[in-house]
């Protein structure tokens, strides 16, 4: 790595223009909340960007865009955690209000 990558990979240039992104996308979360739109609208509007929000935050500031290896296994177990939960979910469902037959 020369003197000039170096410097280019520390600079905060690139921290600065997903700060900058960061914050747009806190000003469209603000738009979306006031319009007159239908609660189910403004959930589909809120949880697109919010998915947008949280994927640069990841990339970035865990820096999982350096690290293939640590960004499939951040996504390996998350999805293998939510399968889990959803596979969970039955169970738990069936603890809490009983068996459907056994009444």
């Amino acid at each position: 790595m020369t003197t000039a990558e170096a410097h280019k990979d520390s600079g905060i240039g690139k921290d600065l223009v997903v700060y900058v992104f960061l914050l747009v996308l806190a000003a469209i979360q603000f738009v979306i909340a006031y319009q007159n739109i239908t609660a189910d609208q403004m959930f589909e509007r809120m949880l697109i960007v919010a998915i947008v929000e949280a994927g640069v935050a990841l990339l970035f500031f865990m820096h999982l865009n350096e690290n293939r290896g640590l960004r499939w296994f951040v996504v390996i177990s998350t999805v293998a955690v939510l399968l889990f939960l959803q596979y969970g979910w039955t169970d738990a469902h069936r603890l809490a209000n009983g068996v459907p037959w056994a009444k």
